[in-house]
């Protein structure tokens, strides 16, 4: 994003570059950078909160009026201690016949529609599975759990994108049932800890590793520290 600042710069269109990572912005080193301080993927701070977000932008159009290059700290910060889980109850089972993760993916549907059309699909299925296709998508990671080798097990597309997909699929659905913006990173953990599709991934990704597949193919199945 700093390297596309100066190129907007140089075309004449003044930019602020907000970042989450502090030596980040600092190394790449835009025009005019601000540093909040909050979880990643939350560049403005806190869902739902206007007056906080407008204290962000307020602070970020300030620094058009600064001489470039700059880049300044955000007054407030956010911090993510690591320990909080989303409350979220999940859908009954609904045909005994499928595995456990796969009839809970198909459950959660009605409940991501639902948050798609309150809020849009911001970071939910559809980069490279379509939420239809979410349970299929979450069956090839059981086969690869139960042992099929990864590459014949059916996952529709690079297993890290398509785990990203469920993640996402799962963290959406579960807006509409917890009714509340969760946390940082509360959603992940949840999905991980909670669910069976959660579940699924990890032992894929332990599958994966323990066949000694390279590190890039089963590492990025879920977030580093987990």
């Amino acid at each position: 994003m700093s390297t596309l600042a100066h190129v907007f710069e140089a075309a004449g269109l003044a930019t602020v570059a907000l970042g989450s990572i502090g030596n980040h912005i600092q190394d790449t080193a835009p025009p005019r950078g601000l540093w909040c301080d909050f979880p990643l993927g939350r560049p403005l701070g806190k869902p739902n909160d206007a007056d906080f977000q407008h204290r962000v932008l307020a602070h970020a159009f300030g620094l058009l009026r600064a001489p470039e290059p700059v880049v300044e700290t955000f007054a407030e910060s956010i911090h993510d201690d690591g320990t909080a889980v989303m409350s979220c109850e999940l859908p009954p089972r609904h045909d005994p016949g499928l595995h456990p993760a796969v009839d809970e993916a198909r459950g959660l549907l009605p409940a991501y529609e639902r948050a798609v059309a309150k809020l849009g699909n911001r970071s939910g299925a559809g980069r490279v599975v379509t939420a239809e296709d979410i349970p299929a998508a979450v069956q090839s990671f059981v086969a690869v759990a139960e042992g099929t080798p990864w590459k014949q097990a059916g996952i529709p597309g690079i297993p890290a994108r398509v785990a990203q997909d469920i993640r996402g699929y799962y963290e959406t659905a579960a807006l509409a049932l917890a009714e509340h913006a969760p946390p940082a990173w509360a959603g992940a953990r949840w999905f991980f800890a909670s669910t069976e599709a959660g579940r699924a991934v990890m032992e894929a990704r332990q599958a994966m590793a323990d066949a000694g597949e390279a590190h890039p193919i089963w590492f990025y199945l879920a977030p580093g520290d987990m």
